[in-house]
């Protein structure tokens, strides 16, 4: 067992894991944050994206020993008492949630872009989100709910 640190959502968290556990695992079983989902396993669906030092990373691919020490910033961490954050609107307002099962990798990803990448063009969006699987939407409404969102959080 390893005694990991970690800064969750801007909170200090303490927990000991067993050497092969993800970074995934823990925070869905250790650290009651269910929003990742765990489809592949394998870092190929993007269902478990997490920000990782504010880099986006496939939480099922990262050791929890390894990230000992970092910030990790999960969907849960976006909005607030009960109010979307603009891409989590964005993606209901252009009906880009359909089993919801992506949803969560897919908005940390569009999220991701969006602070680095204000105005992206769908070809921008399109490269951002292809680590990212979805099997009911089609990705129409899920660029336009991308597009959606910038406008919203930079008011153009």
């Amino acid at each position: 067992m390893n005694d990991v640190r970690l800064r969750v959502n801007g909170v200090a968290r303490q927990t000991a894991v067993p050497d092969h556990e993800s970074l995934l695992t823990t925070l869905r079983e250790r650290l009651g944050l269910p929003g990742s989902k765990n489809a592949c396993e394998q870092g190929e669906c993007g269902s478990c994206s997490v920000l990782m030092d504010s880099e986006l990373v496939c939480s099922c691919l990262v050791l929890t020993a390894g990230a000992d020490g970092r910030a990790i910033e999960t969907v849960e961490s976006l909005g607030a008492d009960g109010v979307l954050h603009p891409v989590q609107q964005a993606f209901v307002d252009a009906g880009a949630v359909q089993c919801g099962f992506c949803t969560p990798g897919l908005i940390v990803a569009a999220y991701a872009l969006l602070r680095e990448n204000p105005e992206p063009s769908d070809l921008e969006v399109r490269e951002a989100l292809s680590g990212n699987l979805c099997r009911c939407t089609g990705y129409g409404t899920i660029l336009a709910a991308v597009q959606r969102a910038s406008r919203a959080m930079y008011r153009r």
